[in-house]
Parts: C-alpha cells; sequence; structure tokens
C-alpha cells in the first residue's frame, strides 16, 4: 500500500470514529497503533488524551500539530459526535508527513505533537504544559479551508486567525406580576439594552472586531409573569489580540452600567479565550517554498485571513521566540467548516501531507 493509500485509510478510519473534547480516548489508542506499527518512538499521558512522536536525531526540534476531537452536533436530527471541522484529515495528513519523513533525510528531531481539546479551546495549553514544545524552534500546522477562501488544488503557508473570547452572563432581578411591573426589577429591558449596547461599540474601520449575542434565555410558561432573570452569551472576535482586549473591556464596563441603569445584578464570566495568530515570516516562508516545489507555483496562494479562531496560536503566547505557521489546504471544502454535511475533495488529503513533509524538511535542515 503506498502512502497515499495508507493517508486515505487512515481518514476514512478517524471519520467514522469521532469523539469530542477531552474524550478522544479511542482516538489516541488508534494513533499510538499506528505508530508503534511504524516504528516511531511516541508516549501517551495518564491524564489526558493525545500522543507525542518524534523521529530524527539531533538538539534541534522541528514540531507539527494536528488536533484530534470533533464536535458534538445535530446531523441528520441526531445529536452526535461529528468531524465536521476537518480534525480527522488533519490527523491522516500528519500521520502521511512522518511516512514521507521516514523516507528522507533529517537535520534535526520532528515532533509530532497530537492534540486534544481544539474545539475546547486549551486543548493546547494541555500539551504545553506537558512539554510537547519544550525545545521547539518551529512548529507547523495544518487545516483544510472552506471553498470560499481558497480552491482545491491551491495552498497557503499561513492561516492569520482571528481572536475569540466568550462571555455568559445572567441578570438577577425579581419577577413582577404583568399587571403590577412596578413590584419588580424586569431582566428583559437591560437584555434588549445589551443587544443594543453591543452595536455601538466601534473601532477603527481597518479593525475587524466583532460582538454579538448568541443565547438570550428568558421566562417560562406563563404570560403574564415578567421575568426578573436571565442569562445570555455574547461571542466576541477580533483580528489582533490588542482589539480583543480592549472589545473586552468596553463590553464589560458597558454591561456593569446597564446593571446599575436597570437596578439589576448581571453576573458576567468571560471564557474560552482563543488568541489571534502571530505568524513568523520565516516559517510561512519555508511552507511558502515547501507548497512551490512539492505542487508548483500554480499551487500557491496568499497567506489567509479569517474570523475563524484556532488554539494553535496557544503555542506562540507561551512561546513568543516559537517560530510558527498553519498551512491552508484548498479542498473545495462545503458548504462550510462546522457544517454537519461538510464535505472536501480527498485528493487534497496527499497534498497537504506531501507540503507539510516538505516545509519540516526544510525546516530541519536549517543551520541555525
Amino acid at each position: 500500500m503506498d502512502v497515499k493509500e495508507r493517508i486515505a485509510e487512515w481518514f476514512a478510519h478517524f471519520h467514522v470514529h469521532p469523539e469530542v473534547s477531552w474524550k478522544e480516548v479511542k482516538t489516541t489508542a488508534k494513533l499510538a497503533e499506528i505508530l508503534a506499527e511504524m516504528g516511531v518512538r511516541h508516549h501517551t499521558f495518564d491524564d489526558v488524551t493525545g500522543v507525542v512522536a518524534e523521529i530524527g536525531e539531533g538538539d534541534r526540534i522541528i514540531a507539527v500539530r494536528a488536533d484530534i476531537d470533533a464536535l458534538w452536533q445535530e446531523v441528520g436530527g441526531v445529536y452526535k459526535a461529528n468531524h465536521s471541522c476537518g480534525h480527522d484529515a488533519n490527523m491522516a495528513m500528519v500521520l502521511g508527513a512522518l511516512t514521507y519523513l521516514q523516507q528522507e533525510e533529517l537535520g534535526s528531531k520532528i515532533r509530532f505533537i497530537f492534540q486534544p481539546a481544539e474545539e475546547k479551546g486549551n486543548g493546547a495549553n494541555s500539551m504545553i504544559e506537558r512539554g510537547a514544545i519544550d525545545g521547539v524552534s518551529h512548529l507547523f500546522g495544518v487545516h483544510l479551508r472552506p471553498q470560499e477562501e481558497i480552491p482545491f488544488g491551491k495552498v497557503a503557508p499561513a492561516i492569520h486567525h482571528g481572536a475569540a473570547l466568550f462571555l455568559e452572563g445572567k441578570i438577577k432581578g425579581e419577577d413582577a406580576h404583568g399587571a403590577r411591573p412596578q413590584q419588580g426589577n424586569n431582566a428583559l429591558d437591560p437584555l434588549f439594552a445589551i443587544a443594543q449596547f453591543i452595536k455601538t461599540i466601534h473601532f477603527s474601520p481597518y479593525e475587524a472586531y466583532s460582538a454579538k449575542l448568541t443565547k438570550v434565555q428568558a421566562g417560562g410558561d406563563s404570560l403574564n409573569i415578567i421575568p426578573g432573570t436571565a442569562s445570555f452569551a455574547i461571542d466576541t472576535r477580533a483580528q489582533s489580540n490588542e482589539v480583543l482586549n480592549e472589545l473586552k473591556e468596553r463590553v464589560s464596563e458597558g454591561i456593569e452600567a446597564i446593571g446599575k441603569l436597570h437596578h439589576v445584578e448581571i453576573e458576567m464570566v468571560w471564557s474560552d479565550y482563543t488568541p489571534a495568530a502571530e505568524v513568523s515570516e520565516e516559517a510561512a516562508s519555508l511552507a511558502a517554498e515547501a507548497i512551490v516545489e512539492t505542487l508548483g507555483e500554480e499551487a500557491f496562494a496568499p497567506a489567509i485571513i479569517t474570523s475563524g479562531s484556532d488554539d494553535f496560536h496557544f503555542y506562540t503566547i507561551h512561546n513568543p521566540e516559537l517560530k510558527a505557521a498553519m498551512i491552508g489546504i484548498g479542498a473545495d471544502l462545503g458548504p462550510g467548516l462546522h457544517h454537519p454535511d461538510m464535505t472536501f475533495n480527498r485528493e487534497a488529503l496527499d497534498m497537504g501531507a506531501r507540503v507539510l513533509a516538505s516545509a519540516l524538511q526544510k525546516a530541519s535542515l536549517l543551520n541555525e
């Protein structure tokens, strides 16, 4: 069986055996089994899912990360784990790159980080805490891209993800009878005020950012009760970490003011922060060279800028000296990432694996 066929086989397995964040137990076991069959040194962890493997020798370490978790979503009317973000493809491409590299000359160690819980936004931190990027100079990632970004056959040397942060809030007032609203503290009025307020936050038009309500819950079955409590959630995003931090402050200050104005208590919990990309020009340049040499100049696409987020960028937040880039693979992916019926051109898998292997080899052969 050639490498392309093995990549397709690995993808097929992971595709039909999805597991959600932090519960990738069988996925971890399968990865360890594949690595053992390939004769690759690797280790798992007692307290979290995921696998770290290495090939090559030397003091320098080049690394690549593949995310291994699936989403939990409704598919055909049934809620289940589903690889609609393409992490099954990412695992297959990284395993394919490893296979190609076993046949090549390497100038350093190459580490393969199969990371859990990207969809929760904190899986990268679990690998950082366990030393996965200790001693690493260059880090690469790979991800399929939706068709509106780049078509099949095109590959981008870097993805500039935006930063994301989520707010969960609860308004605590007091219920009142519909005939006597003065006796309570209405939760709906401050909720509507919050919805209007977040639309009034403005930064420079040259900055990409957004804040929007994504969940609202209030009231019960009785139509003559004015609810005193309500819960809500806000999704905030920005293309830079600096703008996201300022957006967070503005949203917090505004909601606090709305609470005082309406005489209600509003609890706020910010969570699931994912930083914006800090792309290394050197790593992106190596990826660009790999694309052209592997697939030809016609396959090269400019770096992608997207408001989507990925916890891959926690690695560079933790180590600002780390030279990192995530390679974007055009695959005619549609209707879109996270769509329950997402599909793509499977021919992209081998293309991605070969480009990734070339980029990793080039980084390993650098004289530093």
